[in-house]
């Protein structure tokens, strides 16, 4: 009896983040999933169009802006670890670096688009530019989104101390973040890969 009374308790075990984030994400995803299941349905039905389409987009400016995601969103684990270790004040650089990555996603993705316009290229350029610029444009809205949601985590962390709620909203904001990653990521095989 006595042996049962000496285990340590389990620490509890908790759901990263607010709860509601993961209802966000879950459906964020599956809005995502149909519209990448209408996009391969379509380019099934038309693959000489979709490989015509896919030839004008340039690969070199999809793969930078996967590195910039990937690392931004290795930098924003990195600062959530240091604020549930108990050091926020240096997770600060570490969001703004994340925001400094994003930045310039939001940077490469206008080149391309110029370059794109520049051609003759637009929403109204045949299915595959249709898809092309509704989604990009779409993911484009959520980094906006995350990188307003980073910048909060920067002068969040710079406080002396954070209460659990805060430390929470830190989890919160990476939780979306990667998401917006993960996105990317389906997104450019979906458009820069897949011939």
């Amino acid at each position: 009896m006595t042996a049962l009374h000496d285990v340590e308790p389990q620490t509890q075990r908790r759901i990263p983040g607010e709860e509601g984030i993961w209802v966000f994400v879950l459906g964020d995803m599956t809005v995502f999933a149909l519209f990448f299941a209408t996009f391969m349905y379509s380019r099934g039905k038309n693959p000489q169009s979709f490989a015509a389409g896919h030839a004008d987009l340039h690969v070199a400016l999809g793969t930078v802006n996967i590195v910039l995601l990937l690392s931004s969103s290795l930098l924003v684990v990195l600062g959530v670890q240091r604020v549930l270790a108990g050091r926020h004040q240096n997770a600060t650089r570490l969001f703004t670096g994340a925001i400094g990555c994003g930045a310039g996603f939001v940077v490469v993705k206008a080149v391309e688009w110029t370059q794109l316009f520049s051609a003759g290229k637009g929403v109204s350029s045949g299915e595959y530019f249709s898809y092309y610029f509704v989604f990009t444009g779409i993911h484009l809205v959520h980094v906006l989104i995350g990188m307003a949601l980073l910048t909060r985590l920067t002068f969040l962390t710079r406080r002396p101390t954070l209460e659990d709620t805060q430390r929470r909203l830190c989890e919160t904001g990476g939780i979306f973040w990667h998401m917006v990653d993960l996105l990317w990521v389906v997104l450019f095989a979906l458009f820069y890969l897949v011939r």
